[in-house]
């Protein structure tokens, strides 16, 4: 039933990680040698079904992830299963205490988490009016002083399907790992990464596009200038679009309406907190299994909706956001414990940046979403600046999209202003 599965695949998508590779256009060189040469995927005998307490974890972790990372007044948007793929294809070479704090962080231990994406990935449907991709990669330095561990390689073949590239760490590299991720992402993620530090010895990266055609597009008499008011009072001009939706959402703290795109696999949820109460106050009150819980059972009611077009971009490095949220050994150059991942004579190896990318386009016809994280992992004691913080417009809305399969929210984010 289309709206009852709208709260499964809200949490579910969340962990999507991996985009389908050939997703835009030129073809590039890469310039690092493929290290998946050799190493096949191989069957793990792993359930190709979606776990329900699997996806209510995964629901869980998209909204601390979610909470922890939004600034009040400010546009956020991120992708939480990028985020929850990239850091599960780390965690396979954790170890000891930065294995089990990764695990409290994360929500699942690592037999969880690769058994729920090797399930997710080959659920995913496709077709030219609605797709979600997802691809992973993994890029290691070609410097001897790094050794990577082949099992290591082997674990992220069988339940992420991930490429493994040899690489020498220059400007070749960083060209690279930009054009693979601009590649799986269809072009809305560019130049992710800025530089390659010479403590670098791995990235670990997944891609995510979606692009989906509305259910019923907005015809031209459907679209109408008006006035969106922002948290401050202030006014900005903007085109809202004007539709009848038949799933009304309701947790006492906020409305909103369901939207579906073609094929009902996925849906846009807008959530709209109530008079005298701020998106920082609603998003403080969020919690997996309440969100998951009304995204599973909207109403069947008519719901007379507007929604204003937009469409912004966000980046952040979320090494603070992750240490406050408990984990902190493995971004520590002495505590952390990556030993299953390889090992390097220049120092212990930890983490030193978790750059994330999004990118958002809600109009007539669709929604067009990207997203992108980057693992970095260093291996000497001198940590990298992390990179600035960029947040363009703001509007007061919480805005979530979901896989109605499983019930996951793959991109949630706050618009604060639709921009003057």
């Amino acid at each position: 039933m289309q709206t009852k599965s709208v709260a499964l695949s809200a949490i579910s998508l969340l962990l999507i990680c991996s985009i389908i590779a050939g997703l835009s256009g030129c073809a590039v060189k890469t310039v690092a040698a493929d290290l998946m040469d050799g190493i096949e995927a191989r069957d793990t005998g792993a359930s190709s079904e979606v776990s329900p307490e699997s996806a209510a974890k995964a629901a869980d972790f998209a909204v601390r992830l979610f909470r922890q990372s939004s600034e009040a007044g400010k546009n956020t948007l991120i992708s939480p299963l990028s985020v929850l793929a990239a850091l599960s294809m780390t965690a396979n070479g954790a170890v000891d205490e930065t294995k089990e704090q990764m695990k409290k962080v994360l929500g699942m231990d690592t037999e969880e988490l690769n058994r729920f994406f090797f399930a997710y990935l080959r659920a995913l449907p496709a077709s030219d009016k609605c797709r979600l991709s997802l691809a992973n990669s993994i890029w290691f330095t070609a410097d001897k002083r790094f050794n990577v561990n082949r099992d290591f390689l082997q674990t992220n073949a069988d339940y992420y399907g991930a490429g493994a590239f040899k690489a020498p760490f220059d400007d070749t590299t960083l060209k690279d790992i930009n054009n693979w991720v601009e590649k799986n992402t269809d072009g809305m993620i560019r130049d992710i990464l800025d530089e390659i530090p010479q403590a670098a010895v791995m990235y670990l990266v997944n891609a995510l596009a979606f692009e989906a055609e509305w259910s019923a597009i907005y015809e031209e008499d459907k679209v109408r200038e008006g006035q969106f008011t922002l948290e401050d009072g202030t006014s900005r001009d903007a085109q809202f679009m004007y539709s009848t939706e038949h799933g009304y959402l309701d947790d006492g703290k906020a409305t909103g309406f369901v939207k579906y795109y073609k094929g009902g696999r996925y849906a846009f949820a807008a959530l709209l907190p109530k008079e005298g109460m701020t998106v920082a106050e609603y998003i403080a009150s969020l919690d997996g299994k309440a969100l998951l819980d009304m995204l599973s059972q909207p109403q069947s009611v008519s719901v007379y909706a507007s929604l204003p077009k937009f469409e912004t971009g966000y980046k952040t490095e979320m090494s603070e956001v992750l240490i406050a949220m408990g984990m902190t050994d493995a971004f520590d150059e002495d505590r952390a414990d990556f030993t299953g991942l390889g090992t390097s004579s220049a120092g212990n190896i930890f983490i030193g940046r978790v750059i994330h990318q999004t990118f958002i386009s809600v109009g007539e016809k669709g929604t067009k979403a990207g997203a992108a994280t980057v693992v970095e992992m260093l291996d000497k004691a001198i940590r990298e600046d992390p990179d600035a913080r960029t947040v363009r417009l703001d509007r007061p809305f919480v805005y979530v999209l979901i896989d109605t399969a499983t019930g996951l929210p793959f991109f949630i984010g706050t618009m604060m202003d639709i921009g003057g």
